[in-house]
């Protein structure tokens, strides 16, 4: 079996998600892969009023950059030297799913957290991905 060729890792930058990123560069590195670290911003607007006190453009750039600079310094602080990162906003379903196929990936690394009582009948984003997309999937069980 020849080895994967472009990874493509989730970060949900939490702390835990250090994990996800960690596999997701272990095995390309074992198969000689480069990397696209990805974080998706979904930013859903509360306006309990039905004013919103900034434009949504630009909560949503300012979410954008600030993340990009989180990504930057979790990449420098895991040693991916050679990945690429990539922030987007969206759904982050749709996000992960049109940049694996742009991107031309064929493996995605995310993280899965165990659900309990209803939160099992929710349609979380690691089933979707598992269900849609185009190449191998690593599921990296996380803390709940």
């Amino acid at each position: 079996m020849a080895g994967y060729q472009k990874v493509l890792i989730l970060s949900d930058l939490s702390d835990d998600g250090d994990r996800v990123i960690i596999a997701g560069r272990d095995i390309a590195a074992y198969s000689n892969a480069s990397i696209v670290a990805l974080h998706v911003v979904e930013f859903v607007p509360v306006e309990p009023m039905g004013e919103t006190m900034l434009p949504t453009m630009q909560i949503e750039a300012d979410l954008a950059a600030r993340s990009r600079q989180r990504l930057d310094e979790l990449i420098a602080r895991l040693g991916l030297t050679r990945a690429k990162g990539r922030v987007e906003i969206g759904n982050t379903k749709a996000e992960i799913l049109r940049v694996a196929a742009e991107e031309r990936a064929d493996l995605i690394v995310l993280g899965s957290r165990e659900r309990h009582g209803l939160a099992i009948l929710v349609n979380f984003t690691e089933d979707t991905v598992l269900h849609g997309a185009h190449c191998d999937v690593l599921a990296v069980r996380l803390n709940s």
